[in-house]
């Protein structure tokens, strides 16, 4: 067997591509508290979101969706300074060609913003045509349903010069 100059830590080293030693060093398990009652937050203005005439409907999260959205905050706020204590997230729906502001919840209010996402959601496509009418009469909340597709805008609040989409 022939002499191998390595040691056993380079070797391990070698299997790890520099992405992958930034996630490891960056990882903020309060980031992950966070990123939970931001999702929280989320949720709770979905259950109430005006959309249409005046009237409002219980959007569901498909529990796929929350999984993809939970790993895209986290993924976006780990180059940030404050991590996901400086986002600032406004959240919209999509359906049909109208896009509706849901709301804006700031990750953490003690610390100044040092980025904006907007988190777009869509309707489930599939449903769109039987629930049209709902929009128009029927009870008060009708429970309708989110797509697992989705798009996130990032604007540095600190850099006039990068803006990231990304569609999900």
């Amino acid at each position: 067997m022939p002499y191998s100059h390595k040691k056993p830590d380079a070797e391990y080293a070698e299997g790890l591509s520099l992405p992958d030693l930034d996630l490891e060093l960056l990882h903020d398990p309060e980031d992950e508290l966070l990123c939970s009652r931001l999702l929280e937050a989320v949720q709770a203005l979905l259950g109430r979101a005006p959309l249409g005439s005046r009237r409002c409907s219980r959007l569901r999260m498909p529990a796929q969706l929350l999984a993809q959205v939970r790993a895209e905050l986290q993924r976006l706020a780990r180059s940030e300074p404050c991590g996901l204590r400086g986002a600032l997230l406004d959240l919209c729906v999509e359906h049909g060609k109208a896009c509706h502001d849901v709301g804006h919840i700031a990750a953490d209010p003690a610390v100044v913003p040092t980025f904006q996402l907007t988190l777009v959601l869509r309707m489930d496509s599939r449903l769109w045509p039987k629930i049209q009418g709902l929009f128009a009469s029927g009870p008060a909340f009708a429970p309708l349903k989110l797509s697992t597709g989705f798009r996130v805008i990032k604007k540095k609040l600190y850099s006039s010069e990068q803006l990231l989409i990304e569609e999900c």
